[in-house]
């Protein structure tokens, strides 16, 4: 048990931190899974820009260093160009 006020108001604020970014970390995850599993390469897409715009989010928040954010943009990229190959038209 804390002691003085300020470490109360210290176990307040981690509290408050854990449950956001418990939050956001778990949005990232479900977006990181729709890319995986889209049905087509337009959903792979949209979901893609999304998932990107939340790894961006969350490096600049510091929940994920940024070359992790980095190399699972790469990754999904490279994911989405083999399994649905852009078709010429």
């Amino acid at each position: 048990m804390a002691n003085l006020k300020s470490s109360e108001k210290d176990i307040r604020r981690t509290a408050t931190r854990t449950v956001r970014n418990r939050a956001r970390l778990s949005e990232l995850e479900s977006a990181l899974k729709a890319v995986r599993s889209a049905p087509d390469g337009a959903a792979a897409r949209t979901a893609y820009a999304r998932a990107t715009s939340l790894l961006d989010r969350a490096s600049a928040k510091d929940l994920i260093h940024k070359r992790t954010a980095s190399r699972q943009k790469s990754r999904l990229a490279l994911f989405i160009a083999k399994k649905f190959p852009a078709t010429k038209k």
